[in-house]
């Protein structure tokens, strides 16, 4: 199982078109290879690249930066002596002077497979850059630890966003490199664009499925500890929106979510009540835990815990969107008027609720207060965005 990475490095040949160009490289800390050297520190010890600058997406080159929006400065790399710039500082996007830096911009980013994962909008605003100043990119593919399934609304018109990069499902199913492809087409962007694709990977295999179990998971950012928390992503990330924690202070952030204020074991009855069927694949734990930092900062919160491992796991039959849209569901059942959604400017959207910000229009918070609606109302909006997608995307798989 070769990533893109290792591909560049083992294929001399595929290198060839970067001899006598200045490279960029758009990386992180889950940007190695399989021998766990940065990608960085690998393509400097070769004579045929030219690296003249790199790159970090959000929580930065480093991936220091723990919590959501918090801006990581420009710096000189203290041991290859380039410059890195800061895609989430005082720009999300390349300015001139950075795209001024390199021919060719390598980006060696590991993904979650997921919308709101802001990779994927990076990805787009440097496609963008490049197309308008004649630049080529380079994706260095990597797997999708969510696999190949999809789920979710679609973002509606009008509520794109740096979460929210175009219209596509919460969980998509494409590897970066894929998803470089769908935007270049979608957008209509006249950009030289290239795809180290990887070699060997078996998304529908066990027990990995979209991981591969050959290779070690590292962080691509600071909240996302391991695959379990990959799989279950594109629900969990939905309690940014709200008031309940999603575990940041502990040790399995976005596996969780709690409060202080309510009963972990009536939520967990209560969502088997109203849809066992959204439940299949998967299994929930009542827990405990009192967060470091972050809200409920040592405050004792009754929660949830959701197992996508183990032998309860099936990767086919999983909903992750659908299992938090439920927990959703149930709190505001056994609790009315219990305070959900957080009002604070997600993002730096302002004027807008960040639930609806982070998926991509109000539909799902719409559903979850409206006292009337069920399951298959849910379904019937989603259902139908989710095949639209399967066909599109079916356009640009390996």
């Amino acid at each position: 199982m070769l990533f893109g990475i290792d591909r560049l490095l083992a294929e001399p040949d595929l290198r060839k078109p970067l001899h006598g160009k200045r490279v960029g490289l758009l990386a992180h800390p889950a940007s190695v290879t399989a021998e766990l050297t940065h990608s960085l520190d690998a393509l400097a010890a070769l004579d045929d690249i030219r690296l003249t600058a790199a790159f970090g997406p959000q929580h930065g080159l480093r991936g220091d930066k723990q919590d959501n929006m918090v801006e990581s400065p420009d710096f000189t790399d203290p041991v290859h002596g380039i410059p890195v710039f800061s895609l989430y500082g005082e720009v999300r996007r390349p300015t001139d002077a950075m795209l001024d830096s390199f021919d060719v911009v390598l980006i060696d980013l590991q993904d979650l497979g997921c919308r709101i994962y802001t990779f994927v909008t990076t990805l787009l605003y440097m496609l963008e850059a490049a197309a308008k100043e004649g630049k080529s990119v380079w994706v260095l593919d990597r797997p999708n630890p969510a696999g190949r399934p999809v789920e979710g609304l679609t973002l509606s018109e009008g509520w794109e966003s740096f979460v929210g990069a175009g219209p596509m499902p919460m969980r998509h199913g494409l590897t970066l490199g894929e998803m470089g492809h769908w935007f270049i087409k979608h957008y209509g962007l006249d950009v030289d664009y290239r795809v180290i694709e990887m070699q060997g990977w078996q998304p529908d295999a066990a027990l990995g499925f979209g991981w591969p179990d050959s290779r070690i998971w590292i962080n691509p950012s600071p909240n996302a500890p391991n695959v379990n928390m990959a799989r279950a992503y594109a629900g969990t990330v939905m309690l940014e929106g709200t008031t309940l924690s999603e575990g940041r202070g502990t040790t399995r952030p976005l596996e969780v979510f709690g409060a202080p204020d309510i009963d972990a074991r009536a939520v967990i009855v209560r969502m088997h009540d109203i849809a066992p069927h959204w439940l299949t694949g998967c299994a929930l734990r009542e827990i405990w835990f009192e967060p470091t930092f972050h809200k409920h900062v040592g405050k004792l919160c009754h929660g949830v815990h959701i197992h996508a491992e183990g032998s309860v796991y099936d990767h086919a039959a999983f909903r992750p969107w659908r299992v938090q849209a439920l927990a959703f569901k149930a709190i505001r059942t056994l609790y009315p008027d219990y305070p959900v959604w957080r009002d604070f400017p997600y993002e730096y959207e302002l004027g807008k609720l960040a639930i609806d910000v982070i998926n991509g229009g109000p539909a799902l918070r719409e559903w979850v207060d409206d006292a009337g609606a069920v399951p298959d109302d849910l379904d019937a909006l989603t259902m139908a965005d989710e095949e639209a997608w399967d066909a599109v995307r079916e356009l640009h798989l390996y």
